[in-house]
């Protein structure tokens, strides 16, 4: 991923966070006809050894794993919010932009034993479970509701490259008070890039 240095952020506790946040990623690898591509929740892990894993599932109809061998490198991109940053809301003529924020990780491939799996699917449920009315868990779940489990194929990938971009108008600090009002104003996704821009300058 192209990231001009002003926007690359190297702060672990910023990137862990975003990936936290943002953890529905793309899966990304080389198939027989080009680039294959699967929509996936992915989990980050640290280990001890500070060695990071993302932990995921394809179902076991879906073609690309098949074309994954083990210790392939593939792709995971996370996408943050976004939003247009009008230059009309800047003291000075200067064209239109993008803010934005992203994570690419790259890492090697290796599918999940069986009990690796169950591991992370618990792992993953009681996670978005943890904040449910009335929270379910794998545990509660009858043999034949659990045997869906034989339709996904789990996975770890061990990150080898991490790249992360902030474009949060970084060059045009004096227009911020601005382009944060006018974010904050349009809602949704613009709002949360002009929080990020306010988390940024630490108002």
């Amino acid at each position: 991923m192209y990231i001009p240095p002003a926007y690359r952020n190297e702060n672990p506790a910023d990137i862990r966070k975003f990936l936290e946040e943002n953890a529905f990623g793309i899966l990304v690898s080389t198939g027989p006809l080009g680039p294959m591509a699967t929509h996936l929740p992915l989990e980050l892990v640290e280990k001890g050894d500070q060695t990071l894993l993302l932990r995921g599932h394809f179902a076991r109809a879906n073609p690309q794993w098949r074309h994954i061998a083990e210790g392939d490198e593939v792709l995971c991109i996370f996408n943050g919010p976004h939003a247009y940053v009008s230059s009309s809301w800047y003291a000075e003529e200067e064209v239109p932009t993008w803010n934005y924020m992203a994570v690419h990780l790259k890492g090697v491939y290796r599918t999940q034993t069986k009990e690796e799996l169950w591991e992370a699917l618990h792992a993953l449920v009681d996670k978005y479970e943890s904040d449910s009315e009335k929270p379910v868990s794998l545990h509660q779940m009858s043999r034949a509701t659990l045997a869906q489990v034989r339709g996904i194929v789990g996975f770890e990938i061990r990150v080898t490259r991490l790249d992360a971009a902030f474009k949060l108008s970084q060059g045009r600090t004096q227009d911020h008070p601005k382009i944060i009002e006018e974010l904050q104003a349009r809602g949704g996704s613009s709002n949360a890039i002009a929080q990020a821009m306010k988390d940024q300058s630490g108002t």
